[in-house]
């Protein structure tokens, strides 16, 4: 028999966001939340990514808001000392487990895996128990930016009979030593396994990479908690917006300014998702020259790579390396706060668990659907140079009109997952105050601008 829920809300997906939009309300509501998700355990994606994976920015902007993930230390060795420290993917698994662990203790949490939610009931995946979700139990959508991986998701191309392709995940479990290895992908991904073939001692002569289009990223030197930095970087940003000619001229003023990387200075690259990179990382793809250039792949065969336009020779034992899952998601914004459901997007952008937190936070301190929208508008993510301008636009924008309420600035200021924070007991600076003086400057002048050129 099917038994019916006893909770307010229903957090569907708990990744990143849905567990920051959890701890939040949690923290500031006395309210009773029930987390579902299609996987045995929470962390989303996390729990299926391959095992050399890092986040790609510092681990204090990620996670939930109540507990630092890390220790909030500088890296002291290595080529990234003196950066703030990244997690593994071991490491934000076991974060998430602990903070599962608090939540839990609350008595106000209850977790149901291996679970899907449709059609107003949470159905085992496993048993095909059914749990009825009473009306009055607001469910969140923490699924609609759910990203795509390789590990779940086939190639997106077509694979003929005698070609082994793997995910990514499959790296570390080769058993043989291929002559060639072809990765298939321009994003975090694709110079992930880059970077850990290489540092494997792989030859980069033996390594193929298939760029359907060339990336900007972000130094990752610019994208730190220390607010001098990140400060710094968001006042060099509006300054270049303000002046910029053009897209690419944008981009271009801010690789001048040492905050978005390209791997190859020859080409204007098109492509906008800009995770962080460091310059070491950089210096390590550059080495990798056989990339090949004509788009989408469509096929792979025996000794082959197919394009709309060309086919590429390959060794005809060449493993091939699947990092083109969709990643990131584009579908369209929607009011986080609609008549049915709550759906978590970003807020400020490429933010995405401060976001879910603010929201959290806001859900549980108004009443009002209409100034909770208000406040936190969405933000998508950026694909192409004007997706990128579009994000950075309405991520202002949506910056601003949270921290207009007295209180949602004070909490946010003391959230480190909220990257332009300046904590109590900061200390004063120059390089801090030019920041916050180029900012009130340029901001507005910039933002016209940049609609202007999206």
């Amino acid at each position: 028999m099917a038994r019916t829920l006893e909770a307010d809300y229903l957090v569907v997906g708990v990744g990143a966001m849905g567990m920051a939009f959890t701890d939040a309300l949690v923290d500031h509501a006395d309210a009773r939340v029930a987390l579902v998700d299609r996987r045995h355990g929470v962390g989303g994606h996390w729990l299926e990514a391959y095992p050399f994976v890092r986040l790609h920015q510092a681990s204090a902007f990620y996670g939930v808001a109540s507990t630092l993930l890390g220790g909030g230390q500088l890296q002291q060795h290595g080529p990234e000392a003196g950066l703030q420290e990244r997690a593994t993917r071991t490491e934000i698994c076991r974060y998430y487990e602990q903070v599962l662990a608090r939540l839990l203790e609350t008595g106000r949490v209850e977790l149901i895996t291996s679970s899907e939610y449709a059609d107003g009931a949470v159905v085992s995946r496993v048993s095909g128990r059914r749990t009825e979700v009473p009306g009055g139990c607001r469910v969140v959508d923490a699924r609609y930016l759910a990203p795509s991986i390789p590990a779940e998701t086939p190639p997106p191309f077509e694979v003929l009979d005698g070609v082994r392709v793997v995910p990514v995940n499959a790296l570390p479990r080769l058993e043989d030593v291929p002559d060639e290895l072809v990765v298939v992908g321009a994003g975090k991904t694709a110079t992930d396994a880059c970077i850990w073939l290489l540092a494997q001692g792989v030859d980069p002569d033996r390594i193929t990479w298939v760029r359907a289009r060339e990336p900007w990223m972000f130094n990752r030197a610019v994208i730190q908690p220390d607010p001098a930095i990140f400060l710094g970087m968001v006042a060099d940003l509006m300054e270049s917006a303000r002046v910029a000619e053009s897209l690419d001229d944008l981009f271009l003023r801010l690789e001048d300014h040492g905050i978005m990387l390209r791997i190859d200075r020859s080409r204007v690259p098109t492509m906008a998702k800009a995770p962080t990179l460091a310059t070491w990382e950089l210096e390590q793809l550059r080495t990798v020259e056989n990339v090949v250039r004509h788009g989408h792949l469509v096929a792979v065969a025996p000794g082959e790579l197919r394009f709309a336009d060309a086919t590429v020779a390959v060794d005809r034992d060449a493993v091939v390396v699947h990092c083109a899952a969709d990643g990131l998601k584009y579908p369209p914004l929607v009011p986080i706060w609609g008549p049915r459901e709550i759906t978590l997007q970003p807020i400020r952008a490429g933010f995405p668990c401060f976001g879910a937190a603010l929201a959290g936070y806001v859900e549980a301190t108004r009443d009002d659907d209409a100034e909770k929208n208000r406040l936190c508008p969405p933000t998508p993510y950026g694909d192409s140079l004007a997706a990128w301008v579009r994000m950075t636009v309405l991520g202002t924008r949506a910056a601003a009109s949270a921290t207009s309420a007295p209180d949602v600035k004070a909490w946010a200021n003391d959230v480190p997952l909220n990257p332009t924070r300046i904590p109590a007991g900061y200390p004063a600076s120059p390089a801090l105050d030019d920041a916050r003086e180029r900012i009130a400057t340029h901001t507005v002048p910039a933002i016209e601008r940049l609609l202007q050129l999206a």
